[in-house]
C-alpha cells in the first residue's frame, strides 16, 4: 500500500488545499504538470523541485478522491 507521507495541508498555506512536502504545488496543480508533461526527463528539467515519488502520490491521494462509478461519455469526448 502506498502511503501518502508527501501530502500536506496547512491551513495557512495555499487556502489549506493538499500540497506535496510542504511546497507550493497543491496536489491539484501536480496531476495537471503530470498530464501536461508526460516526459519524465521534460517534467524534471521543467520543475526540478517536484520529485517522482511526489507525482506519484499526488496521482493516488487524486485517484482515492474519485468514485468509482460509470459516467457516459459524450460523443465529442471520444473525439479527442
Amino acid at each position: 500500500m502506498l502511503t501518502l507521507d508527501r501530502i500536506t495541508s496547512n491551513p495557512h498555506q495555499m487556502n489549506g488545499q493538499p500540497c506535496i512536502r510542504g511546497l507550493r504545488f497543491t496536489v491539484r496543480r501536480v496531476v495537471e504538470i503530470a498530464a501536461l508533461y508526460p516526459d519524465t526527463d521534460e517534467r524534471r528539467r521543467e520543475f526540478p523541485e517536484l520529485e517522482d515519488e511526489d507525482v506519484r502520490q499526488a496521482l493516488h491521494f487524486a485517484a482515492l478522491l474519485l468514485p468509482d462509478q460509470i459516467l457516459p461519455l459524450s460523443s465529442d469526448a471520444l473525439v479527442a
